[in-house]
């Protein structure tokens, strides 16, 4: 099964709320953990990878905290994972150059890259910014969003 990490989850959604106060100069870790109910410990380190990373920064002092470092259209959810989590990759062999034992008679390898591209893709197109202006009210799951995917 295809999963982001809890801190991938942390991010996004850090930076979803920060995308939806463009007025605010600076939250808190603590603030953003408040409104998801979510570890503030945890989510300060993934802040501050985020941060390293350039997608955030962080102001110090008493009213300090963090703000987007770019505007929400321009951060991409990809970007966010690869921040957190590093590459993304479907399966280990998809890994750069170094092959399994496999290899030479693997038929899978390609079409996994290509599986392994095709969500990068996706990830790559939605921005901070389409996170922040899709609002659901709790209990109403969000709606699908088809994905074509053709292995040839």
């Amino acid at each position: 099964m295809l999963k982001l990490t809890k801190k991938a989850d942390y991010g996004l959604m850090a930076l979803k709320y920060l995308a939806e106060r463009p007025d605010t100069v600076a939250l808190s870790a603590k603030d953003i953990a408040d409104a998801y109910g979510i570890p503030a410990q945890l989510l300060a380190k993934v802040l501050q990878q985020l941060t390293k990373a350039g997608l955030l920064k962080s102001h110090a002092g008493m009213n300090g905290g963090y703000a987007l470092s770019k505007p929400a259209r321009s951060i991409s959810a990809y970007e966010v994972i690869l921040a957190i989590d590093g590459p993304f990759f479907i399966t280990s062999c998809t890994k750069g150059a170094k092959g399994c034992e496999l290899t030479p008679s693997c038929t899978i390898k390609e079409p996994l890259a290509r599986v392994n591209d095709t969500i990068a893709g996706v990830l790559k197109s939605i921005s901070i910014q389409d996170l922040a202006e899709h609002e659901h009210p709790p209990g109403h799951a969000l709606e699908p969003k088809l994905v074509s995917l053709t292995i040839s």
